[in-house]
Protein backbone atom coordinates (compact mmCIF):
# COMPACT_ATOMS: atom_id res chain seq x y z
CA UNK A 1 0.00 0.00 0.00
CA UNK A 2 1.30 3.45 -0.99
CA UNK A 3 1.95 5.48 2.30
CA UNK A 4 2.35 8.85 0.93
CA UNK A 5 0.08 11.18 -1.20
CA UNK A 6 1.94 12.66 -3.72
CA UNK A 7 0.99 16.15 -5.81
CA UNK A 8 1.71 15.65 -9.12
CA UNK A 9 1.60 18.61 -10.94
CA UNK A 10 0.67 22.55 -9.66
CA UNK A 11 2.60 25.22 -7.82
CA UNK A 12 3.76 23.92 -4.32
CA UNK A 13 1.34 23.64 -2.08
CA UNK A 14 0.36 26.58 0.10
CA UNK A 15 -0.10 25.78 4.11
CA UNK A 16 -1.78 27.61 6.05
CA UNK A 17 -1.54 28.49 9.55
CA UNK A 18 -4.18 26.07 12.00
CA UNK A 19 -5.19 27.46 15.38
CA UNK A 20 -7.27 24.69 16.23
CA UNK A 21 -7.51 23.00 19.64
CA UNK A 22 -7.86 19.57 18.66
CA UNK A 23 -4.96 19.87 15.47
CA UNK A 24 -2.29 21.31 18.46
CA UNK A 25 -3.17 18.36 20.68
CA UNK A 26 -1.72 15.81 18.51
CA UNK A 27 1.48 17.14 18.92
CA UNK A 28 3.35 13.41 20.89
CA UNK A 29 6.59 14.60 19.66
CA UNK A 30 9.77 14.91 21.33
CA UNK A 31 10.05 17.14 18.69
CA UNK A 32 7.71 20.53 17.89
CA UNK A 33 5.85 20.48 14.80
CA UNK A 34 3.05 22.92 13.61
CA UNK A 35 -0.46 21.57 12.25
CA UNK A 36 -0.75 23.27 8.93
CA UNK A 37 -3.61 23.14 6.21
CA UNK A 38 -3.26 22.73 2.75
CA UNK A 39 -6.15 22.62 -0.16
CA UNK A 40 -5.68 20.36 -3.22
CA UNK A 41 -7.77 20.10 -6.25
CA UNK A 42 -8.02 16.56 -7.37
CA UNK A 43 -10.36 14.24 -9.20
CA UNK A 44 -10.46 11.60 -6.37
CA UNK A 45 -10.80 12.84 -3.16
CA UNK A 46 -12.61 9.78 -1.65
CA UNK A 47 -10.70 7.45 -2.48
CA UNK A 48 -7.65 9.41 -1.52
CA UNK A 49 -9.91 10.22 2.01
CA UNK A 50 -9.94 6.69 2.30
CA UNK A 51 -6.42 5.90 1.62
CA UNK A 52 -5.93 8.23 4.67
CA UNK A 53 -8.39 6.14 6.85
CA UNK A 54 -7.01 2.83 5.69
CA UNK A 55 -3.30 3.53 6.66
CA UNK A 56 -4.24 4.67 10.34
CA UNK A 57 -6.54 1.91 11.01
CA UNK A 58 -3.68 -0.03 10.37
CA UNK A 59 -1.51 1.74 12.98
CA UNK A 60 0.78 3.28 10.45
CA UNK A 61 1.32 6.80 9.12
CA UNK A 62 0.76 8.38 5.61
CA UNK A 63 2.27 11.19 4.54
CA UNK A 64 2.06 14.33 1.69
CA UNK A 65 5.07 14.28 -0.80
CA UNK A 66 5.17 17.50 -2.51
CA UNK A 67 8.09 19.97 -4.17
CA UNK A 68 9.03 23.20 -2.66
CA UNK A 69 9.13 26.29 -4.25
CA UNK A 70 12.62 26.02 -4.78
CA UNK A 71 11.99 22.30 -6.20
CA UNK A 72 13.42 20.35 -3.14
CA UNK A 73 10.95 17.23 -2.63
CA UNK A 74 9.63 17.07 0.80
CA UNK A 75 6.90 15.20 2.74
CA UNK A 76 4.72 15.80 6.11
CA UNK A 77 3.28 13.63 7.93
CA UNK A 78 -0.80 14.03 7.34
CA UNK A 79 -3.27 13.97 10.63
CA UNK A 80 -6.45 14.49 9.15
CA UNK A 81 -8.46 14.32 5.77
CA UNK A 82 -11.27 15.59 4.03
CA UNK A 83 -13.03 15.87 0.71
CA UNK A 84 -15.11 18.31 -0.61
CA UNK A 85 -17.47 18.23 -3.72
CA UNK A 86 -17.13 21.98 -5.07
CA UNK A 87 -18.91 23.68 -7.69
CA UNK A 88 -15.34 23.75 -9.65
CA UNK A 89 -14.58 20.07 -8.77
CA UNK A 90 -13.22 18.11 -5.68
CA UNK A 91 -11.14 19.38 -3.04
CA UNK A 92 -8.77 17.24 -0.94
CA UNK A 93 -8.19 19.26 2.66
CA UNK A 94 -5.08 17.68 4.30
CA UNK A 95 -3.98 18.55 7.70
CA UNK A 96 -0.50 18.01 8.04
CA UNK A 97 2.36 18.90 10.11
CA UNK A 98 5.38 20.94 9.46
CA UNK A 99 8.78 21.17 10.97
CA UNK A 100 9.13 23.71 13.28
CA UNK A 101 12.44 24.77 12.13
CA UNK A 102 11.22 25.41 8.37
CA UNK A 103 8.11 26.99 8.53
CA UNK A 104 7.74 30.54 8.18
CA UNK A 105 4.33 32.83 8.63
CA UNK A 106 3.49 34.62 5.52
CA UNK A 107 0.72 37.13 6.02
CA UNK A 108 -2.51 37.63 2.84
CA UNK A 109 -4.18 40.59 2.82
CA UNK A 110 -6.77 38.89 1.20
CA UNK A 111 -8.02 38.17 -2.15
CA UNK A 112 -8.93 34.61 -1.40
CA UNK A 113 -11.80 34.23 -3.97
CA UNK A 114 -9.76 35.09 -6.87
CA UNK A 115 -7.19 32.50 -5.97
CA UNK A 116 -7.12 29.83 -8.93
CA UNK A 117 -3.67 27.99 -7.67
CA UNK A 118 -4.47 24.77 -6.10
CA UNK A 119 -2.32 22.37 -6.90
CA UNK A 120 -3.35 19.03 -8.51
CA UNK A 121 -2.99 15.40 -7.23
Amino acid sequence: MDDKITIIEGPPPVFEHVNDGWALGLNESPKMYVPALTRLRTFNGPALVQRCYTAWHNQSSIRLHYRTDIGMEATAPILAARNLDTPDGQVLLLWVYLDSEGVEYEMDQGDDDQRDDFPDI
